[in-house]
């Protein structure tokens, strides 16, 4: 098997998003395109991943400075595809493996269709191979040009195709392996001779083939996959195509959502088995709920936030990187912020945690089988020690805590 590396395109602004923010640090279901892109990287076991960034670099950069696998390459001037890869070439210049080239901004991208075309690449012992897709408005792709015999013979971009290759639904979505020689000696021949003026990498294929080396093109980019985001509009989309496999997976591992279209889940959270989502429940960010939980609906549960067994949350419930253990129940318009909630623990309707106190965030710990009723405010730093009935619409500070000595009952 040849060692491969692999060659991440993310320099591009993307004015037609009409942003300030690099186009790769957008979000999709919570986490930016880029790290989607990555992470399929990842599983095709790549020894190395070269990022070529250029608009908004050290934004980027910074997002992911705790990536220890990425080599970051500059392109000062965004030149096109080709200009972008042959930035790399001081890096690869003694590489002599498989350089995979996919762009930071298609999130959607999956790893099987990667190891097709690699597959594909290895057996047919190809030069170059790239990964195609059929769609029914290739309107803005790349068109792949075969001959009689469907044997590749290029790839026309967009807006230099003929009216007849304008009705090409085969298209090229930009995932690409090669021979890293043939690759560096065919983009030094590219030349910006399109309407863009740029330098395009699909240039680098007709180079190729010209030359007489075999160049494969393998129909595996499924629809959906091929969904690249140059648009606030195709952001939206991809963000519903993910939130669809997000749910999917989390259905199959037992988890029932009952309203998927109303349902908003983060990918970085988990879900337990029989976890029950209602409708119009939001999660964000890194949220790990047990097994056997209710949320929902119109909940909003946020980074930080950790259920165990049995947690019960119920309509218009927050909870902010807090911990609560098994049996919490917490049905009615509460918020819980930056708190330890112990088990069993009752917390009544419109009760909150009122954890800033104007300069900083304080914590609330609330023991076992404590009672907070209706409308009682928490004001942090607080500890409850377990077994306490707060009574209704009661305000809860240490040292009202503190002034009861040993009773367990604040009414």
């Amino acid at each position: 098997m040849a060692e491969r590396v692999a060659i991440v395109l993310a320099a591009g602004e993307s004015s037609r998003m009409n942003t300030l923010l690099p186009k790769v640090l957008h979000e999709v279901s919570g986490r930016p395109m880029l790290a989607y892109v990555l992470d399929t990287c990842r599983q095709v076991d790549v020894a190395r991943i070269y990022v070529v960034v250029g608009f908004g670099a050290e934004q980027v950069k910074e997002r992911f400075s705790d990536v220890p696998d990425v080599v970051w390459v500059q392109q000062d001037q965004q030149l096109g595809t080709a200009h972008a890869v042959l930035c790399c070439r001081e890096y690869l210049k003694d590489f002599g493996g498989q350089t995979l080239i996919v762009c930071g901004d298609g999130p959607l991208i999956r790893a099987q269709t990667l190891r097709t075309l690699i597959e594909k690449h290895e057996a047919g012992q190809s030069a170059a191979t790239l990964a195609t897709a059929l769609l029914d408005d290739p309107t803005g792709y790349g068109r792949i040009i075969r001959d009689a015999y469907a044997n590749i013979q290029g790839i026309v971009e967009h807006s230099d195709c003929t009216p007849a290759q304008l009705a090409i639904r085969e298209v090229n979505p930009s995932y690409y392996l090669f021979n890293t020689r043939v690759l560096f000696e065919a983009l030094e021949q590219v030349r910006p001779d399109n309407v863009k003026r740029e330098y395009y990498l699909t240039d680098a294929l007709s180079g190729i083939i010209a030359t007489g080396h075999k160049v494969t093109a393998v129909t595996a980019v499924s629809p959906e996959e091929a969904v690249g985001v140059n648009s606030r509009a195709q952001l939206s989309a991809a963000s519903k195509i993910m939130q669809r496999r997000i749910q999917q997976e989390l259905m199959e591992n037992g988890v029932t959502i009952v309203d998927p279209d109303n349902t908003w889940i983060d990918a970085r959270a988990q879900i337990g088995q029989d976890t029950v989502i209602e409708p119009f429940t939001y999660i964000h960010g890194e949220v790990r709920i047990g097994p056997g939980c209710r949320i929902g609906p119109f909940a909003y549960l946020r980074s930080g936030t950790v259920l165990e067994k049995d947690v019960v949350l119920g309509v218009f419930t927050e909870v902010k990187n807090a911990t609560l253990a098994d049996g919490v129940r917490a049905r009615h318009h509460s918020f819980i912020g930056d708190a330890s909630v112990g088990r069993n623990v009752n917390i009544g309707a419109g009760s909150i945690t009122a954890n800033f106190d104007g300069e900083k965030v304080n914590r609330t710990t609330v023991g076992d089988n404590c009672y907070i009723g209706s409308g009682a405010v928490l004001v942090a730093p607080l500890v409850l020690k377990a077994g306490l009935h707060i009574g209704a619409g009661k305000v809860v500070s240490q040292e009202s805590v503190n002034s009861l000595g040993s009773s367990p009952d604040t009414d």
